[in-house]
């Protein structure tokens, strides 16, 4: 084939190509040229590949197609079109769909952690395998708040961020195994009612719950959201309902991962909370009050939001493309 005669033939037909293609907006017939022009100059590439492999004419004739399949297959959103559906919707309808799990999460962990606080505070023996007289009285007086307040406030928001963090991650993570997640509950509730216990041993309930309620009411939250996370995964290949466990699990994976995404800045929110509210001079109803309008910001934004988003059909699972459900043809 003479490739010359070939191009000086053809080189009209890529040259229209390209200008419709650059074109931010064509009539109805330009539309359907757009398309006849697409499907014969995608043969015309495949023939020319064909004599002579890859060449600079193949590359240029490759760019004009992608940028043709562009305006009849429509362009990605752009970043910050994407972000606000991701914050707006996405991460709303995702929250709002384990809020009961969530809700049931937060009930058993607050039944542990009473019954090991009323256990540990009744129980002498527990109290002295816990520690020492002089041992608990330092816990008790000193430790238990200066751990609030002992290093800058900038870096101990950074670390607990990233401490919680990444528990949430472990949650949704290890969710499918079944295990991880039930173990996880257990140990916090068991840590922070056996603290609860030697407080109120100690007659320190107040201060107990003065350091652990302003912060602590959206950071368990956040690990509970995580926890009912992990378990929604876990039930999903476990009981898929009409769809192979593959594809159950892919989607509730895909759609309960942005939990851990949106959890990241909830308990950004809740270290702030510890870091500043927490050990600061307010009244004590005052850094109550506080934590508890961060739990009610984000149950607003849940079921406001997240209710309007699940009703619209939104599941929080990513769309068809980028989830891989179907392939394009060129």
């Amino acid at each position: 084939m003479d490739m010359d005669a070939f191009t000086s033939v053809h080189a009209p037909e890529w040259s229209r190509l390209a200008v419709l293609a650059r074109r931010r907006r064509l009539t109805g017939r330009e539309s359907d040229e757009l398309l006849d022009l697409y499907q014969r100059v995608s043969a015309q590439l495949s023939l020319i590949r064909s004599v002579e492999g890859e060449s600079t004419l193949s590359a240029s004739l490759s760019a004009t197609l992608a940028n043709a399949r562009t305006r009849f297959t429509g362009a990605r959103s752009n970043f910050f079109v994407d972000v606000a559906r991701f914050f707006t919707i996405s991460l709303p309808a995702a929250f709002y769909r384990i809020r009961w799990l969530t809700v049931i999460v937060g009930a058993v962990f607050v039944v542990l952690g009473t019954l090991f606080a009323v256990w540990t505070a009744g129980n002498p023996q527990v109290l002295a395998a816990m520690g020492s007289d002089a041992e608990l009285q330092q816990l008790v007086e000193h430790d238990f708040v200066n751990y609030y307040s002992e290093n800058p406030a900038a870096s101990f928001a950074g670390a607990v961020w990233t401490n919680n963090a990444w528990i949430a991650a472990q949650c949704v993570a290890f969710g499918i195994t079944g295990v991880f997640v039930p173990y996880a509950v257990f140990s916090n509730a068991q840590g922070i009612g056996m603290t609860a216990g030697v407080m109120f041993a100690h007659d320190r309930g107040d201060v107990f719950f003065s350091y652990i309620l302003p912060h602590g009411l959206m950071e368990l939250t956040a690990i509970f959201i995580a926890a009912a996370a992990g378990l929604r995964i876990f039930w999903s290949w476990v009981s898929p309902g009409p769809r192979t466990r593959l594809d159950s699990l892919a989607r509730e994976g895909r759609s309960l991962i942005t939990v851990a995404a949106g959890l990241v800045l909830v308990l950004f929110v809740s270290g702030l909370v510890e870091a500043y509210v927490t050990p600061s001079a307010l009244p004590v109803w005052a850094k109550i009050t506080i934590g508890a309008l961060v739990l009610a910001g984000y149950w607003t934004y849940t079921l406001v939001l997240g209710r309007r988003a699940v009703l619209a059909g939104e599941g929080g699972d990513l769309g068809e493309d980028d989830a891989g459900s179907s392939v394009r043809s060129a």
